[in-house]
């Protein structure tokens, strides 16, 4: 049975002496676990009293009275926020209520707060910087959980199993959620000091700023994914890159790649955990809500599979088309070159008749320029040897000389011809257009 703020007053003024509650009001908590309100007494002061519903709610409360206990005043001191510290306690039966120090500040919701200043994501992102830099001492030495990355991916294995178990979670959820359990690179993570149950309940805010973080009953060494799990699931891209940007800059270790996929599957498992819890306490009303919710999940993600599937066969046809259209066009540019490249002309040098000998004719006297290309004369008084013989051959081709003598006037008296190019083609080539050059 829910209690209800006064009950609780009444509570609270048990666990503290000398407490006078005025004035009471519900306050924001998980529905499941506890029953929270807010009480202001005599002198202004204000105070939080959280009851548990059920034994094991009971002990998450004591766990967290261990970790603040641990937040020795050196540790709250470099934090950028405040954490609760308690201020009574009162035991009954099984369960155990907790009154604390009322912190400055009030939760706002996911939607106010993705509308809210870019200060105030940045501010966002220092908390959970602060948070995850805290030293593993914190926890090893409460005796708090620790998970490796794989002993925590493997953790979240059988709370699947265990989900499935229910009946009640549509197979494509079951399928999505296992397969990227099983894809080992996106668990790859350093381990680091988490909140475990961070959402905007728990965050409390004044003029921009995170004043104070509550609710540390999950303190624990694993995936920092788990405490973004609630940003991604407010659909608010750029709130979320704002408060990732910030946190980037400000962790000590760089984060991985895979942090806001882990944090999106994290928040789509979370309905099947209030599902399981839903179910293991009995309520019915939150079992037929966290049903709704997963089979409207579900329904989501099939829709967005079949527009995802839809835009790439678009995007396939809009390729195919495109290649098509540039085979056509290169076919065209191809034929259109071919049509306009003139032929290479070859023009032959017209025949120059038959060649002809022409022999140069022995100086008559000592007195004459020797012919070019023939040897020097000696002198008369020296005839050279063989010349009686030369000068027989000589006498009967006297007519020739006289041919030659007139060959060679008829040569003198029209430009010199380049005598190495007489026998040769001239190939006189058109330039090509310059589209057609390769």
């Amino acid at each position: 049975m829910r209690r209800t703020p006064l009950e609780l007053a009444a509570v609270a003024t048990a666990a503290v002496p000398g407490l006078a509650p005025t004035a009471t009001a519900y306050s924001p908590d998980d529905d499941a676990d506890f029953d929270s309100a807010l009480l202001l007494d005599a002198e202004g002061k204000r105070w939080r009293v959280r009851s548990p519903r059920h034994p094991e709610a009971s002990t998450r409360l004591e766990t967290e009275f261990m970790v603040l206990r641990a937040f020795a005043p050196a540790i709250r001191a470099e934090l950028p926020f405040h954490v609760p510290t308690v201020a009574g306690t009162v035991r009954q039966g099984a369960l155990t209520t907790f009154v604390y120090a009322h912190l400055q500040g009030s939760t706002l919701s996911i939607d106010e707060l993705s509308a809210g200043s870019p200060a105030l994501a940045r501010d966002i992102g220092n908390a959970l910087a602060a948070i995850h830099d805290l030293p593993l001492a914190l926890v090893n030495n409460a005796d708090l959980p620790s998970y490796s990355a794989n002993e925590f991916r493997q953790r979240k294995l059988n709370e699947l199993d265990q989900a499935a178990t229910t009946g009640k979670i549509p197979a494509i959820l079951l399928r999505r959620w296992e397969h990227a359990l099983e894809d080992v690179a996106l668990w790859r993570f350093n381990p680091s000091v988490v909140h475990g149950d961070l959402h905007e309940d728990n965050l409390m805010v004044q003029d921009d700023t995170v004043t104070a973080l509550t609710g540390w009953t999950d303190l624990r060494i694993g995936d920092p994914a788990d405490d973004f799990a609630w940003l991604v699931a407010s659909n608010e891209a750029s709130f979320v890159e704002a408060v990732l940007s910030r946190y980037t800059e400000a962790r000590r270790d760089t984060p991985d790649a895979h942090l806001l996929r882990r944090a999106a599957l994290l928040a789509e498992f979370a309905l099947a955990q209030y599902l399981v819890k839903a179910m293991a306490v009995g309520h019915e009303d939150m079992t037929t809500e966290a049903v709704s919710m997963l089979q409207s999940l579900a329904d989501d993600i099939e829709e967005q599979a079949r527009h995802d599937e839809a835009a790439l066969a678009a995007e396939q046809a809009a390729a195919a088309d495109a290649e098509a259209e540039g085979a056509a066009l290169q076919e065209a540019s191809n034929h259109s070159t071919n049509a306009r490249q003139p032929a290479v002309t070859v023009v032959a040098i017209p025949d120059a008749g038959t060649p002809v000998s022409v022999t140069p004719v022995p100086p008559t006297s000592s007195k004459e320029v020797p012919h070019a290309g023939v040897p020097d004369a000696e002198a008369p008084d020296k005839e050279a040897p063989g010349k009686e013989a030369a000068d027989k051959e000589a006498a009967p081709d006297a007519d020739a000389g006289s041919a030659s003598e007139k060959l060679a006037e008829e040569s003198t008296s029209r430009p010199q011809d380049d005598a190495s190019t007489a026998a040769l083609n001239v190939v006189t080539v058109t330039p090509l257009h310059a589209g057609g050059r390769s």
